[in-house]
């Protein structure tokens, strides 16, 4: 028994010291924050080129961002492997250029730009471009000096003639002017072409500006567009689905005017597709952690080492060895009975996805509907396959009841129900059906609200600013956790919920 502690005891140490003399090295050395909220926001961003190969040589051109609305790049990364690689500068603009001889099988290209808005600045006042009418057929051309000549009348100067064309467009086909309606049926392109073609024909200069709207841990995102226009002495940005004015704060501009965006020679099906990552880093940082990349091995095996979709991945399981000890700490030292061991760091991750409130609703009322049929279906005396696939087969019917209900009804939260584990919902209801027949409906409301409870305190720990920061910073620190963990496995005490117990017989002595 000693020796099993002794050797626990040095395992611990050993593994607690080395997270934490990692943790050091990295903040003292490499100059990692240890505090959140201290630095600016560092945004990721990685682009993933996909296409097939025809016949012949093959390039790929992708148009490469620039400092523009306040961003600035810190770093960028080019994977380009069996290819030739290039950045082209032309027209003040640059492209990454990929070229090979032959290629036989689908391929995947990556570039990686590193970016933070210190000033949230207006894009440069460049000179219109020379307005080009498109080429019309005569019914198009009179919806068109119609549907221009209506808005003149109801507008005052160029802002708000284009504001009530963006916002004409967006409105319900039902609602929406004839002509609008006519144009849009007969242009056989999106919806955005025609506004430009519009406004060519009104005489206004106005282009595209193409983007993506930052999303934390986003993962295949595709470019967003956004329109702006000259009004004789400034640009205007508007947003042509909800037709506002200005700069979203989350856009990053990736390219502004004319022109395709990635180009493939001798490929087909090309797609682009974009992963996003957002860390507290400051910009000094970031830009010495790139530098340092190749001296400091460290940093070579760390998470920031990895494809940006997977560092997104890694930002939510790095949560889970700390709601791991949450439910060691609720179980050993506080003596909470739950529904299995690790259920509710399962609802806690769930919780992430809703939100507490939602996530609780949902719960609640999944486990309890399945609780009813799971009753229902003891009555038919199936076997424990049969009842455990046919509740899983009512909770999926059930979770998309819900999905459909409150989409119906405007609730998007309640649309998250799709992010519980379906198959552990199912077993639970089944666990604490079993449960209520053997020990009665108390120690279900025990076990399954100290399930609630745990996971909870969990989904609070979990979503703590410090504790995401230094998860995802600091990934060593698992070792710790790990180390915490292993000495509470050899606790043998009493624990606070059993000291409450048996307080009576502290009295009496």
């Amino acid at each position: 028994m000693m020796a099993s502690r002794t050797q626990i005891g040095l395992i611990a140490g050993t593994l607690f010291l080395l997270g934490v003399g990692l943790t050091l090295y990295k903040a003292v050395v490499l100059g990692f924050p240890l505090l959140p909220g201290e630095y600016r926001d560092v945004w990721t961003i990685e682009s993933k080129i996909n296409f097939k190969p025809t016949k012949g040589p093959v390039q790929a051109d992708l148009t490469l961002p620039s400092n523009q609305a306040g961003w600035v790049l810190l770093e960028e990364h080019f994977a380009s492997s069996g290819f030739g690689f290039t950045v082209v500068e032309e027209n003040g603009g640059r492209d990454a250029r990929w070229t090979r001889q032959t290629l036989e099988n689908s391929t995947t290209l990556y570039y990686k730009v590193q970016a933070y808005r210190p000033t949230d600045t207006a894009l440069d006042n460049i000179p219109p471009p020379p307005i080009h009418k498109p080429m019309l057929e005569g019914d198009q051309s009179a919806a068109m000096e119609r549907l221009i000549g209506l808005l003149r009348e109801q507008s005052s100067d160029t802002e708000s003639f284009v504001s009530l064309l963006v916002g004409e467009f967006t409105k319900d086909r039902d609602a929406q002017d004839r002509d609008a309606q006519f144009l849009i049926g007969t242009f056989d392109e999106p919806e955005k072409a025609v506004l430009l073609a519009v406004l060519a024909h009104a005489g206004i200069p106005a282009q595209e500006i193409r983007g993506i709207r930052l999303e934390d841990g986003r993962r295949r995102q595709t470019l967003s567009s956004l329109l702006e226009f000259y009004t004789g002495d400034h640009w205007v940005i508007i947003d042509p689905e909800t037709a506002m004015l200005g700069m979203p704060a989350n856009f990053f501009v990736w390219q502004r005017g004319s022109g395709a965006v990635l180009g493939v020679v001798g490929g087909r099906d090309s797609s682009l597709e974009f992963a996003l990552v957002s860390n507290s880093l400051p910009a000094k940082t970031v830009t010495g952690m790139e530098q340092k990349a190749h001296a400091y091995a460290l940093l070579d095996f760390s998470i920031y080492a990895l494809p940006v979709e997977q560092q997104g991945a890694f930002k939510g399981l790095m949560l889970i060895p700390v709601a791991t000890l949450v439910v060691v700490l609720m179980r050993l030292i506080v003596g909470l009975k739950t529904s299995g061991t690790f259920m509710p760091v399962l609802i806690a991750l769930a919780f992430l996805q809703t939100k507490l409130i939602t996530g609780l609703s949902l719960f609640l009322i999944l486990v309890g509907a399945g609780l009813w049929i799971r009753s229902w279906l003891s009555h038919m005396n199936l076997l424990l396959v049969s009842r455990i696939s046919a509740v899983i087969i009512v909770v999926i019917f059930m979770m998309a009841t819900t999905a459909i209900v409150s989409y119906k009804f405007g609730l998007d939260r309640a649309l998250t129900v799709t992010f519980f584990p379906t198959i552990i919902l199912a077993w639970t209801i089944e666990r604490m059906s079993v449960l209520w027949e053997e020990d009665g409906w108390k120690e279900v409301l025990k076990q399954g609200g100290g399930s609630l409870i745990v996971a909870v305190l969990a989904y609070l720990v979990m979503t703590n600013a410090l504790v995401e920061h230094l998860t995802f910073n600091f990934p060593e620190l698992t070792l710790s956790l790990l180390a915490i963990i292993l000495l509470l496995g050899k606790y043998t005490g009493y624990r606070l919920s059993e000291l409450y117990r048996f307080r009576d017989l502290d009295k009496s002595a």
